[in-house]
């Protein structure tokens, strides 16, 4: 899942974004209405948590925004305001979802999660394929009933390759849904957390190298 903190609090985006990072979140963040735009208009996101009063762009325009373009990003608007007619008046303009500051972190992810879920198919809790159980719950990955202690990456990465149920991830994709905007897109990191997890998932290898397409579980 990929997720847009629109915050202008600094240390507080900072803070979100990092949390959500642990949850094995690809986090990008935007510390104005402007920066946030910019970056809707660019990446394909899960997710955009929306302080409601953001500077240049106020967090109203972006919605409506967001709204218009019919981005198919999940909204989840925070505020400082605790009025009722404040909390409709922010679904009115077309949030998905509503939290007062402060809230409790566990609250903010939990409620991410449920709009992530919304933004894409839904996912079983538990992801099979080969021989590999992926436990959406509890974080944890099984190879033939033996637990795999996976990395934040190689978790992201075994996820969206068992979503795609046999078909072909490119590199691209990979980048897109698991990595933040500041990965080069050059990079072969791809590559490197794919042998990382056929390593760790071990013999016999269930992670095909499709050449100039992607990878792919059959």
């Amino acid at each position: 899942m990929r997720v847009l903190v629109a915050e202008d609090e600094k240390m507080l985006a900072d803070s979100i974004a990092e949390g959500l990072r642990g949850e094995a979140l690809a986090v990008d963040v935007a510390y104005d209405g402007e920066a946030a735009l910019e970056r809707l208009a660019v990446h394909d996101y899960d997710v955009l948590v929306l302080d409601r009063d953001l500077p240049q762009v106020h967090g109203d325009e972006v919605c409506r925004t967001v709204v218009e373009k019919e981005w198919l990003v999940r909204v989840l608007m925070l505020t400082a305001a605790r009025d009722v007619r404040d909390r409709v008046r922010g679904l009115s303009l077309g949030a998905d979802d509503y939290l007062p500051k402060p809230f409790a972190f566990e609250e903010l992810v939990a409620r991410v999660h449920a709009l992530g879920r919304r933004a894409r198919r839904a996912d079983p809790p538990l992801l099979e394929r080969a021989g590999v159980r992926l436990d959406w719950a509890h974080r944890q990955v099984f190879r033939d009933g033996v637990y795999v202690p996976l990395a934040r990456k190689e978790f992201g990465v075994l996820a969206e390759l068992l979503r795609a149920r046999g078909a072909v991830v490119s590199a691209e994709d990979l980048l897109e849904k698991v990595w933040d905007e500041h990965i080069d897109p050059f990079t072969n990191t791809v590559r490197t957390t794919v042998m990382k997890l056929r390593k760790k998932l071990g013999e016999p290898q269930v992670i095909e190298t499709v050449p100039g397409s992607g990878y792919r579980i059959r």
